[in-house]
């Protein structure tokens, strides 16, 4: 079965869509809602991000126990606040740090309000360390040997 078409007759959403005369409820300020919601929602955002380069360059890099990458490294991160740093590569001593990344002033209260949720744009915090490497000792032979007898002394002792 058609539907009737009456000429001249409009569906009430269309009319509240283009918020015309016709629309029961709404009509202007409902697009200045409209406009306001679309507004809030895409304006206001902050990226935060960390770079870490080293010297050698290709080191593995860990931030909180969780590899990120290989330097240079950037990565987002979500709060303020210490951060582990482990930085491995073959050849070279492993370096274990912590980076405290203190927050900038228009990431406190209550200014991060308006810098997340109403500033019209996008704020991007960029934090960068470079971390250089150390090359690894080179231990004498005798030196592993003795080490490897005090273990087995230790593990023998601990099987009794």
């Amino acid at each position: 079965m058609k539907a009737k078409t009456v000429r001249g007759e409009r569906s009430k959403s269309a009319a509240w869509l283009r918020g015309g005369a016709s629309s029961r409820r709404g009509g202007t300020a409902s697009w200045y809602l409209v406009v306001g919601l679309a507004a809030l929602t895409a304006s206001g955002c902050v990226r935060r991000t960390i770079t870490i380069t080293t010297e050698p360059p290709n080191a593995r890099v860990f931030l909180n126990d969780q590899e990120i990458g290989h330097s240079a490294v950037t990565t987002d991160f979500l709060w303020y606040g210490d951060y582990d740093v482990i930085i491995r590569k073959e050849g070279f001593e492993t370096l274990a740090t912590n980076w405290k990344i203190n927050p900038p002033w228009y990431q406190r209260v209550p200014v991060d309000f308006f810098a997340e949720v109403l500033w019209p744009g996008q704020i991007h915090d960029q934090h960068s360390r470079h971390y250089v490497l150390e090359p690894a000792k080179q231990q004498s032979p005798d030196d592993v040997v003795e080490r490897a007898n005090a273990l087995r002394e230790k593990a023998i002792e601990a099987g009794q």
